[in-house]
């Protein structure tokens, strides 16, 4: 699987073109499924932002870039439908988009619904996290962003890549993510960690790790 990890969605001309890259060809040519599951998940969330990213009006673009087709795909829902319906949905998208909200929450119902277990055998499949749909390819976020208590505890997420992500760095909507907090999480995170904001993706490709940015950026 190929992997852009975005902070908040594709911001910027530099973003847009690792996307394009990592599709080969262009997006109005590619098929989308997007996962709204992660924004039910945060104590802080409400309806309608799962409704903006799915509708493509929200802030963090996503869905809105003119893909061919875009459909839904919700994780919650799929321990209810045969598995071979909604794999083959998963088989047929060349592009998988990933909603922001809760990691812990989002890698919990990938694990229960059996995506995660899928994704290995999806080696042209492109993956686009946004924030917390980012975080949870890595193996841990975190006390700082502990929200959503799984039933075993911790932190750990779906370990997909070995470095960990501090997002929304010095964003006036997240004032506490700070440079100076970000060494602090770093340092409890034990592993190479980058702290990005929201002009910056990670994209990850044949085990080759680039960072897309026009913006700020860190690796501890």
């Amino acid at each position: 699987m190929k992997l852009l990890l975005t902070d908040s969605g594709v911001k910027n001309t530099s973003i847009q073109d690792a996307l394009v890259d990592l599709l080969g060809k262009p997006i109005a040519e590619s098929n989308a499924l997007c996962i709204p599951t992660a924004g039910y998940g945060g104590p802080d969330t409400d309806p309608g932002g799962p409704w903006r990213f799915i509708s493509g009006r929200s802030a963090h673009p996503m869905t809105g870039l003119g893909w061919k087709s875009v459909g839904v795909l919700e994780l919650t829902a799929l321990p209810t439908i045969e598995r071979e319906r909604w794999v083959s949905w998963v088989q047929e998208a060349d592009v998988l988009l990933v909603n922001g909200g809760d990691a812990l929450y989002l890698g919990h119902w990938m694990r229960e619904s059996g995506l995660a277990e899928l994704l290995p055998s999806l080696p042209d499949t492109v993956y686009v996290g946004l924030s917390a749909g980012s975080m949870v390819m890595t193996p841990r976020i975190g006390e700082e962003f502990v929200g959503w208590k799984p039933p075993a505890g911790g932190d750990s997420t779906l370990g997909v890549v070995d470095f960990s992500i501090f997002p929304h760095l010095d964003h006036p909507a997240c004032p506490e993510n700070t440079m100076a907090a970000a060494e602090q999480w770093a340092a409890r995170i034990e592993g190479p960690a980058y702290a990005i904001d929201d002009q910056t993706a990670i994209k990850v490709t044949g085990g080759v790790v680039e960072v897309v940015s026009e913006g700020h950026w860190r690796l501890f």
